[in-house]
């Protein structure tokens, strides 16, 4: 589980990110990056209806990103929010294609020290 630090909570936080936010989109997952004023990276997670109407589902995703994003968070740079968007192909992934996509995306938006 992520550090309340390391979380996106409040609407505004992701509206911003949202609006201001640079992105990097690899096959099932879509990257948005902004810079903040904070000493920690903060990261959000969206899984829409789409993906899936039961929110166990939703859930469980998000909770398998938040620690995919744990393990990786020394390497993060730090300082920026980020939002990480789940297309309903993630459904069909296993946890290794996964960290492996991520990786990728990280690189791509280059917030990987």
């Amino acid at each position: 589980m992520l550090a309340k630090r390391n979380r996106l909570k409040k609407q505004k936080d992701f509206e911003r990110v949202f609006k201001k936010g640079r992105g990097a989109k690899e096959n099932f997952l879509y990257l948005k990056v902004v810079k903040n004023e904070l000493k920690s990276s903060r990261f959000g997670f969206v899984v829409s209806k789409e993906f899936s109407k039961k929110a166990v589902l939703r859930n469980r995703t998000k909770r398998r990103l938040a620690e995919l994003i744990r393990i990786k968070l020394p390497k993060i740079k730090k300082g920026i929010d980020i939002v990480l968007i789940v297309m309903p192909e993630f459904k069909t992934r296993d946890f290794w294609e996964v960290e492996e996509i991520i990786n990728k995306l990280f690189q791509k938006a280059k917030i990987i020290e």
